[in-house]
């Protein structure tokens, strides 16, 4: 997908990543534990501070976030959020395939976990290769090892 960038985030995207969070992810979060903005905000906060954020544009629009976290031999997607109006687009799996690639470039692991209520995306990472490796008892971790690049 050829209109699609993923830029660094600046300080003053922040806000932009929580709202995208809150309106593609917030419904999960609400069944599980309910959203507290508070605390949301606080968790935000944390994790913007020390993940590695990108804003997704798409056809100079921005659409989504994602963060990740670099480590010797795995690559961690912590957040993919995708705006719900740019959802369905393949936005997601275009980034997706990038992580992946990347990983696989350097021989690295793709980690994630996903809430088990988030059944959509469930389907939409196990369509990308990935397998349940473990879970909690909110969350699937999942991954797609080097072995199955091909």
């Amino acid at each position: 997908m050829e209109n699609l960038v993923l830029r660094s985030t600046k300080p003053s995207d922040s806000e932009f990543a929580f709202q995208v969070k809150k309106l593609a992810f917030g419904e999960y979060v609400e069944q599980v534990w309910g959203w507290d903005e508070n605390e949301q905000r606080r968790l935000h906060q944390k994790r913007f501070a020390s993940q590695e954020f990108c804003v997704i544009q798409w056809s100079g629009i921005d659409v989504g976030v994602l963060a990740i976290n670099r480590e010797p031999d795995n690559l961690t997607v912590n957040q993919l959020f995708v705006l719900p109006e740019y959802q369905g687009k393949g936005i997601g799996r275009a980034c997706m395939t990038r992580i992946i690639n990347d990983a696989a470039i350097s021989g690295s692991s793709v980690r994630l976990r996903v809430l088990k209520i988030n059944r959509r995306a469930m389907v939409f990472f196990e369509r990308l290769g990935f397998e349940r490796i473990g879970e909690t008892d909110t969350h699937v971790h999942m991954e797609r090892s080097p072995q199955t690049w091909s």
